[in-house]
């Protein structure tokens, strides 16, 4: 007798509070079925790629570190007097394909970034995913760091810094040190980074 080693087709992953289930060998059409049954469920994050359907139910600690990203990331363009536009969770697409649920999300100008707290290590590469939906930057919250990744012609390439013009100015080091000051503090947090990067 001789046992696979395949991966199971589905699997649920429980870390710092955040659920994430992986369904493998999924066709889009199931995606889309399952995505009509969850519309009016909130706390619920839906993700396509390449056969693989991720269920994400965030917990606490994700709810937290994704809004004090956001907060510092919305101070420093309020701050400046910059336009942009605030897309949260929106659900992106492209048909067929691939479909994101970012933690956090921005229009500014021509520029799409998206914002992922990553407690659990999905089956499909994140990077991949957000690629093939053409998103600018993406990032990435890990092991208390930010990691950014910028859209070249040859995929994603992580940066010192952003090269969304309007964000090149943020000192990385400086807002992850924020961002895990807000964990306690968010008032100590937005002062803290506001100090660093006066208007």
């Amino acid at each position: 007798m001789t046992l696979s080693t395949r991966p199971s087709p589905s699997h649920t992953q429980m870390v710092n509070g955040d659920i994430r289930t992986i369904q493998r060998q999924r066709t889009w059409q199931q995606f889309k079925h399952l995505q009509k049954g969850f519309e009016n469920t909130r706390g619920v994050q839906l993700f396509y790629y390449s056969g693989t359907i991720e269920i994400l139910r965030p917990g606490k600690a994700h709810e937290l570190f994704k809004t004090v990203i956001g907060m510092l990331i919305e101070a420093f363009l309020l701050d400046r007097e910059i336009e942009f536009e605030p897309t949260g969770s929106m659900t992106q697409e492209l048909d067929g394909v691939a479909a994101a649920e970012a933690d956090e999300s921005y229009q500014i100008g021509p520029f799409r970034l998206a914002v992922e707290i990553n407690f659990t290590s999905g089956d499909i590469t994140k990077l991949d995913r957000y690629r093939a939906l053409g998103i600018h930057e993406v990032w990435l919250w890990e092991d208390a760091v930010l990691e950014v990744y910028h859209l070249s012609r040859e995929g994603y390439e992580q940066c010192d810094s952003s090269r969304i013009p309007e964000l090149a100015d943020i000192d990385l080091t400086v807002l992850s040190t924020c961002i895990l000051l807000g964990e306690t503090s968010r008032v100590q947090s937005i002062k803290q980074f506001r100090a660093a990067h006066p208007a």
